[in-house]
C-alpha cells in the first residue's frame, strides 16, 4: 500500500498522533508535488494496488483525493480513505463514491468527549459512518468497505458504560460485520500527561464488543496474537482465518490464492470483506 497526506485537519485532537502535519499550516510545509495520476503511476510502476489517503485527514483535501482517487481506480489501485468522518451531509456522496474503502476513527461515544477533546461532534461523525456503511456505493455499485478505529484513552473514553453504547449502536445501525479495531493510546501532543493504554484495557473492551454480538473485533498497537486475529463468527466454528501479530500477518486461510476464497476453510461460512 502506498501511503500519503498533506498537512493541516478540520479536527482539534488533543491527543493528535501526527501533530506535526495535522497542525501545520500550509507556509510551514515543504510539499513535494505530485499530480494525483503521478501517484497512481508510481504505485502502479511498483506492483502497488492499493492507496491510502492518510496522516492528516482527506477530507481537508476533499477534491485532490478524490481527483487522486480517480486516476487511481483508472489503472486498477484501489482508493483507501483513513478518516475521522466529520464532514457535511452535502460532502459524502462524491467524497465516498470515490472510495473503495474506508477506516472511520469512533473516537469516542459522547458529546461531552467530542467537543472537549477533538472539538467536533459526536452526532456529525455517527451520521457519516451511518452513510458511508449503509449508503456509499463504489462507481461499479459495490458497498464501500468501512472499518471502524476507537483509540482508547485512559479515563477519558473507556470507561464500560461508553463502550456498551458505542457497540451497541454499531450493532445496532451498521450490523455485526463492521471491524472494529481499538487501538492502544501513547502519550502525543497536548496529552503527555495521560499514561499509555493497558493492554488489558484492550482485553477488556475486545470482550465487551464481542459479548455485544460485534463480529471482527481487533486489539491495535500492540502485540497481541489472540486479539489480532480473525476468527470464524460461526460459533460452531471459530476457526482462526487471519493470524496477526501487530502489522504481520502470520497465516492467512481466505484469500483466493490460499484456496479460501472469502469463506472459511473449515466450516464454510463466507466471512465480510474484501478477498
Amino acid at each position: 500500500m502506498l501511503s500519503f497526506g498533506t498537512a493541516g485537519c478540520n479536527s482539534g485532537c488533543r491527543f493528535c498522533q501526527n501533530f506535526d502535519i495535522a497542525k501545520a499550516r500550509s507556509i510551514d510545509k515543504l510539499s513535494v508535488g505530485a499530480s494525483p495520476e503521478k501517484i497512481a503511476q508510481i504505485a502502479a510502476s511498483r506492483g502497488i494496488d492499493s492507496v491510502a489517503f492518510t496522516y492528516n485527514d482527506p477530507i481537508v483535501f476533499a477534491e485532490y483525493a478524490i481527483d487522486t482517487a480517480q486516476a487511481c481506480r483508472a489503472l486498477g489501485i484501489h482508493p483507501i480513505a483513513v478518516t475521522a468522518g466529520y464532514m457535511s451531509a452535502e460532502a459524502r456522496p462524491d467524497f465516498y463514491a470515490a472510495m473503495d474503502a474506508a477506516n472511520i476513527d469512533l473516537k469516542g461515544f459522547t458529546e461531552d468527549f467530542y467537543w472537549k477533546v477533538t472539538g467536533t461532534h459526536l452526532a456529525d461523525v455517527l451520521a457519516t459512518i451511518d452513510y458511508a456503511v449503509n449508503e456509499a456505493r463504489t462507481p461499479e455499485g459495490e458497498h464501500v468497505w468501512v472499518e471502524l478505529t476507537t483509540l482508547l484513552i485512559p479515563g477519558l473514553n473507556d470507561d464500560d458504560a461508553q463502550l456498551h453504547a458505542e457497540c451497541t449502536w454499531i450493532g445496532e445501525h451498521l450490523g455485526p460485520d463492521v471491524p472494529l479495531h481499538f487501538s492502544a493510546f501513547h502519550p502525543s501532543y497536548r496529552m503527555m500527561d495521560v499514561p499509555p493504554t493497558p493492554h488489558e484495557t484492550l482485553t477488556r473492551t475486545r470482550a465487551i464488543a464481542l459479548a455485544e454480538g460485534l463480529h471482527y473485533v481487533y486489539a491495535g498497537n500492540v502485540h497481541d496474537r489472540e486479539g489480532d486475529t480473525t476468527y470464524c463468527p460461526n460459533p460452531q466454528c471459530h476457526a482462526k482465518l487471519i493470524e496477526r501479530d501487530w502489522y504481520r500477518i502470520i497465516a492467512d486461510r481466505l484469500s483466493a490464492s490460499s484456496g479460501g476464497n472469502g469463506h472459511c476453510p473449515q466450516c464454510g461460512t463466507a466471512i465480510a470483506g474484501r478477498w
